[in-house]
C-alpha cells in the first residue's frame, strides 16, 4: 500500500505542475472553506468559544477525512490502477506548487518593469500585511516569504501525509491548514474559537517543515557564503520567526540567497516588527523572487525523492517483518 501511495504523490506532483488549480473547477477545499464558514458563523458566539472551536475542527476534519476514504476505498476495489489515479487527483487538490509560483511570478513581472503600484496590488492577493507605499525590496521581500513559507504549507507537507496515510490524511492536512487560515487568528473575534485550528496546524507542520527547510539546504548551494555558514543561519534563525513551524522555510531561503528576511510590517496601519532571519550580504531585489522560485522546485522534487526512500524502506521492513517475526 505504500507503494500505491508514492505512484499517487508523484502523479499528484505531475497533475499539479502541468493542471495546477483552475479556477473555475470544483476544488475540496472550497468546499471545505464554506464548511468551515457555516459553523464559524453560528458557533463563534456566547460562551465556551474554545470548546465550541474545538468541536469545529474535530468535525471538519471528520467529514474531510472519511468522505476521502469512502472515495479511495470504492476505487481500490474497482482496481488499483482507479485507486492510484483517483488517489492520484485528490492529492493535487491539496498542493499548490504551480499556484504558488504563479502567484510570485505575477508580482516579479510588474516588480521587473518598475510598476510599483501594480506589483504592490499583486502582493496583496498574497500577504496579509499593508502593501501600500512599500518600495521594491519590501514588495519582493513578502513575495520571497510567502513562497519560503508556503514551500512546506502548501506542497511538502500535504505530500509528507500523503505517505502516512495516502489522499485521505492529506484532506486531513489540507483541512486543518484551511481551518488554520480562517479561524486562527490571535485577534479578538477568534482568539478563543480558533484556538484547536492553530495548535493542530503547528502539529501537523512540525514535522514536515523541519525536513523542508534541511531539504531546501540540501538541494541548492548557497550563493554567497559556505554551506557550514547556512546551516548556522539556519538553526540560529529558524526559532526566531513567530510560528513554530515558518522559520524554517525563511531561514533556509534567507541563507541560500544571501539577504535578511523578516524585519518591519504593517497590519491595518499596526506596526508589527518580525525578527529577522539570515544576513543582509545582498539587498533583496525583483530576482530574488526567481530565485526562491527555484529553491522551491528543487526542494520539491527533492523531497519527493526523500518519500520514496523513506517509504520504501518501510516497506522492506514490513515484509521483513512479516516473513520473520510470527504473528
Amino acid at each position: 500500500m505504500i507503494v500505491y501511495h508514492l505512484i499517487a504523490i508523484t502523479l499528484a506532483y505531475f497533475i499539479d505542475i502541468f493542471v495546477g488549480d483552475p479556477p473555475n473547477w470544483p476544488h475540496p477545499v472550497r468546499w471545505i472553506g464554506s464548511m468551515i464558514a457555516f459553523f464559524e458563523k453560528r458557533l463563534n458566539t456566547g460562551k465556551n468559544k474554545k470548546l465550541k472551536g474545538v468541536a469545529m475542527l474535530l468535525f471538519v476534519l471528520l467529514i474531510a477525512f472519511s468522505t476521502v476514504l469512502i472515495v479511495v476505498v470504492i476505487s481500490y476495489k474497482i482496481h488499483p490502477v482507479v485507486g492510484i489515479a483517483v488517489e492520484g487527483i485528490i492529492i493535487a487538490t491539496t498542493i499548490a506548487q504551480k499556484s504558488l509560483k504563479q502567484a510570485a511570478l505575477e508580482v516579479y513581472e510588474p516588480l521587473g518593469r518598475g510598476d510599483l503600484p501594480s506589483a504592490r496590488i499583486k502582493l496583496s492577493y498574497i500577504v496579509g500585511r499593508d502593501t501600500e507605499g512599500l518600495d521594491e525590496g519590501e514588495i519582493a521581500r513578502g513575495a520571497i516569504e510567502t513562497v519560503a513559507e508556503n514551500t512546506s504549507d502548501g506542497v511538502t507537507a500535504p505530500l509528507f501525509w500523503a505517505l502516512i496515510g495516502g489522499a485521505p490524511l492529506a484532506m486531513v492536512y489540507r483541512a486543518t491548514n484551511t481551518c488554520d487560515s480562517m479561524a486562527g487568528y490571535l485577534n479578538e473575534r477568534f482568539k478563543e474559537f480558533g484556538w484547536a485550528s492553530a495548535k493542530w496546524d503547528d502539529v501537523m507542520n512540525w514535522i514536515p517543515s523541519r525536513i523542508t527547510g534541511i531539504l531546501m539546504l540540501l538541494g541548492t548551494k548557497p550563493l554567497e557564503i559556505r554551506y557550514q555558514r547556512a546551516w548556522t543561519i539556519l538553526i540560529r534563525d529558524a526559532k526566531k520567526h513567530p510560528s513554530p513551524n515558518s522559520g524554517w522555510g525563511e531561514a533556509a531561503v534567507a541563507a541560500i540567497l544571501g539577504i535578511q528576511l523578516g524585519g518591519i510590517n504593517y497590519y491595518k496601519g499596526i506596526v508589527s516588527n518580525r525578527a529577522r532571519m539570515g544576513e543582509a550580504i545582498n539587498s533583496i531585489q525583483a530576482d530574488h523572487i526567481i530565485l526562491a522560485n527555484r529553491v522551491m522546485g528543487k526542494t520539491v522534487l527533492l523531497f519527493i525523492l526523500f518519500l520514496w526512500i523513506g517509504g520504501m524502506t518501510l516497506e522492506f521492513a514490513f515484509t521483513w517483518l512479516q516473513s520473520t517475526v510470527p504473528f
